[in-house]
């Protein structure tokens, strides 16, 4: 019988340049997700800094950031349950690069994913992953892999996780509604909602697999009237959107049943055709196929 796992979405609000104060938050969450019996507990991308590379003091708060992944550590050890602490900004010499980990429930790191696919804004200051592979890692959620944001916007980076045997995949992401022009945004003002729902129920469809996607929120006192576009949710094959919050910040549990992907493979047969000799994007595919 296939696991069910309850898993949190941790729609935090990064307060600017205040790593201390977002993580005092984002573990209150976490105790809450744990206390109700999680398994899982996923943040934003950005979320101890926010994502505010021109203002005073956001390298050094960058610089400042790298300790917290040992408090999550020490947290998911605490509590026994799993963390993708969102991603956290890493200094490497003068260059910054954005990462997103995995934290097993004993505290150990199974997974680590630098962000490949760079949103256009952030080039000037980020560091891409470039052709690294993806890969999927064991966990006690079953095989996962990690992608970041603007990755969304890519099949190519699902399909490489899937080929390496990925059942879910954690999307940390920091998304607004007016990231777009506006041009764009005149032809409609909730095409980034648009974008988000359609596309993390189509990667979970078109994939058999369960995607795990959580934003940024806005402050809570707002409620829906702010530029974060929130959206958190979790997207399965049959099951479409579960758990799909608003734009505020805020917790939702959501309850995944992993025989889904067992029904999903069986009607939709995507990784079979993909083990098949002579499939016709085999050229694509540099996973070791067994673990399909």
């Amino acid at each position: 019988m296939a696991p069910n796992y309850k898993i949190a979405l941790v729609q935090l609000h990064p307060k600017p340049l205040s790593p201390a104060q977002n993580y005092e938050k984002a573990a209150s969450f976490i105790r809450d997700a744990a206390a109700q019996g999680c398994h899982l507990a996923v943040l934003p991308e950005y979320h101890l800094t926010s994502w505010v590379p021109h203002a005073a003091g956001f390298k050094e708060a960058c610089a400042n950031s790298s300790p917290y992944l040992q408090k999550y550590q020490d947290l998911a050890r605490e509590l026994k349950i799993c963390i993708v602490p969102g991603t956290i900004i890493e200094a490497e010499g003068d260059s910054l690069l954005n990462i997103a980990y995995f934290v097993s429930s004993d505290g150990e790191i199974l997974g680590r994913y630098q962000k490949k696919n760079l949103w256009h804004p952030e080039r000037r200051h980020l560091v891409s992953s470039a052709h690294e592979p993806h890969v999927a890692f064991d966990t006690p959620l079953g095989r996962v892999g990690l992608l970041i944001c603007w990755d969304l916007a890519f099949p190519e980076a699902f399909r490489e996780l899937i080929s390496d045997g990925a059942q879910m995949i954690c999307v940390p992401t920091f998304w607004s509604m007016c990231d777009v022009s506006d041009e764009g945004y005149a032809l409609n003002a909730d095409g980034e909602a648009l974008f988000l729902n359609s596309t993390v129920v189509t990667r979970a469809f078109e994939n058999t697999c369960a995607i795990v996607f959580v934003n940024a929120g806005g402050p809570p006192e707002k409620g829906e009237k702010t530029s974060f576009a929130g959206l958190s949710q979790v997207a399965a094959p049959h099951l479409g959107s579960m758990g799909r919050m608003g734009r505020a910040e805020g917790m939702a549990i959501v309850e995944l049943d992993m025989d889904v992907l067992r029904i999903a493979e069986e009607n939709y047969k995507v990784r079979e055709d993909m083990q098949n000799e002579g499939w016709h994007y085999a050229y694509t595919q540099i996973r070791d196929e067994s673990k399909l």
